[in-house]
C-alpha cells in the first residue's frame, strides 16, 4: 500500500503537476487524501492527519480497510459511487458531507470531507481524492455565538422587563394623571414592547445561529441599506450625505441583521460627532465583496482605544456622561463576521472615525466537473465601541 509524501503519476510533468495541487489543497491547513478506486488502497494522506486524529499516514493506511477504523469515512460508499458513475449517473461525482472521525485516544473529531471521483479519458474511475476540514473552530464559534446571543438577551431583557412592570403599575394607579402623562405612559410602554420583539427577532440564540449559516436564500439591495441609515440620520435631525459608487443590485445576506448592525455605526456617528456635522455613508465594490462605511466627524478614536474598541463592554473615554452598555460595536461585528465579512475602523484625515464593513459577493457554482470554489480574501481587521 502506498503511502508516499506524493500522488503516484506516470510522467515526471504529471508528477511535479501533482505535487503541486497536494502543497496547494494543504497550505490552508486542510488533510488531503488519495484512494484507489480499484483496490481501495490508500495512496496519500496529509502527514498533518497525525496532529488532527493522533494516527501516522501509515498507521491509517494499515487501517483503511476496517470499517471502524479513523478514515473508513473517507472511503464509504465509494464502490457504490463508481458503479453509478459507470451506469452514467454523475450526482455523486463530487460529495460534500460532515461526519465525525474516532482519534487514536478515543475522542470524536468533527470534520468536513469534501471527495471527487478522477477519471481517465474513457471516464473510468481511477481514484478517489479529497480534502478534510477539521469543524472544531467552527462549532466552538458557534457555541460562543449562541452563548453571545444569550448573554446580550439577558442582560437587554432584565431592565426592559423592569421598565415594562414599572410602567403597567403607573397606568394602573395613577387614575389622576392627565392625558399628556398618561400618553407618555402609554409611549414607554409601546418602546418597551418594540425592544423586547427585537429581542426575540435579532437576539435569540436561534436567530443569531441563522444568521450567516444555513437558511433559506434572503437578499437586499445595498443601495437600500443606504438609504434607509441615510433615513434614520434625518430622523434624528442630522445632515446625511451618500456617495454611491458602482454596487450589485442584490446582496445575499439576513436582510434584518445588516439593518441592525448598520443602525448601530448611524447611532455612533450620531452620538459622537458634533450636531452641525454631516453623517457620510458610502458603498462600493471593494476586494471581491462590497463595502459600506459610515463615518462621522467627531473626535475620532484615541489611538490606545482603537485596539479595542470592539471588545465587549468597553466604552472610552469619549463615551463619558453618555448612555449605553459597551454592547453595540460588539454586537455590530459579530452580526458582520457571521455572515463572512469584517468590521473596521480607520481613522480618516482630518479627523472623525469611519467604520466600513467588508462583505463578501456571492460567486457563481462552477459548471465544470473539474472546477473548484475559490474562496474570497477579505480585508484585514483593526478594530471604538458604543
Amino acid at each position: 500500500m502506498n503511502c508516499s509524501a506524493s500522488l503516484d503519476c506516470s510522467g515526471a510533468g504529471d508528477a511535479e503537476l501533482a505535487e503541486q495541487f497536494r502543497i496547494i489543497a494543504e497550505i490552508g491547513g486542510d488533510i488531503a487524501f488519495s484512494i484507489d478506486c480499484a483496490s481501495g488502497a490508500l495512496r496519500y494522506v496529509s502527514p498533518s492527519i497525525e496532529q488532527l486524529l493522533g494516527y501516522s499516514p501509515a498507521d491509517i493506511a494499515a487501517q483503511l480497510d476496517d470499517p471502524g477504523s479513523a478514515l473508513a469515512a473517507l472511503c464509504a460508499g465509494m464502490p457504490e459511487r463508481v458503479r453509478r458513475l459507470r451506469a452514467g449517473d454523475r450526482s455523486r461525482l463530487r460529495l460534500v458531507r460532515e461526519t465525525e472521525l474516532r482519534g487514536a485516544h478515543g475522542y470524536m473529531v468533527p470534520v468536513e470531507v469534501l471527495s471527487a471521483l478522477v477519471c481517465d479519458a474513457l471516464g473510468e474511475p481511477l481514484t478517489l481524492v479529497g480534502q478534510v476540514r477539521d469543524l472544531s473552530p467552527r462549532r466552538q464559534r458557534e457555541a460562543e455565538r449562541k452563548r453571545f446571543a444569550s448573554m446580550l438577551n439577558h442582560e437587554f431583557r432584565t431592565p426592559l422587563s423592569t421598565i415594562d412592570g414599572a410602567v403597567q403599575r403607573l397606568e394602573a394607579t395613577c387614575q389622576d394623571a392627565d392625558e399628556p402623562t398618561r400618553q407618555r405612559y402609554r409611549k414607554i410602554a409601546l418602546a418597551t414592547d418594540r425592544l423586547i420583539a427585537m429581542l426575540d427577532d435579532y437576539l435569540s440564540p436561534e436567530r443569531m445561529a441563522e444568521i450567516g449559516g444555513e437558511r433559506k436564500p434572503t437578499s437586499v439591495a445595498p443601495r437600500d441599506l443606504l438609504d434607509e441609515a441615510a433615513a434614520q440620520v434625518r430622523a434624528a435631525g442630522r445632515v446625511a450625505s451618500v456617495e454611491v459608487g458602482e454596487l450589485p443590485d442584490t446582496l445575499r445576506c439576513e436582510p434584518d441583521g445588516m439593518r441592525l448592525a448598520l443602525k448601530i455605526l448611524v447611532d455612533n456617528a450620531i452620538a459622537f460627532s458634533p450636531e452641525t456635522a454631516p453623517v457620510l455613508l458610502r458603498g462600493r465594490l471593494a476586494a471581491s465583496g462590497i463595502e459600506l462605511a459610515v463615518r462621522d466627524h467627531g473626535a475620532g478614536v484615541p489611538l490606545d482605544e482603537q485596539a479595542r474598541i470592539f471588545d465587549k463592554f468597553f466604552r472610552g473615554r469619549n463615551a463619558d456622561g453618555l448612555p449605553g452598555s459597551g454592547l453595540g460595536l460588539y454586537m455590530a461585528r459579530s452580526i458582520v463576521e457571521v455572515h463572512g465579512g469584517v468590521l473596521n475602523l480607520v481613522s480618516p484625515a482630518p479627523g472623525g472615525a469611519e467604520f466600513r464593513i467588508w462583505l463578501p459577493l456571492a460567486r457563481p457554482q462552477p459548471h465544470s466537473d473539474h472546477a473548484l470554489p475559490a474562496a474570497g480574501d477579505a480585508p484585514a481587521a483593526p478594530g471604538r465601541h458604543q
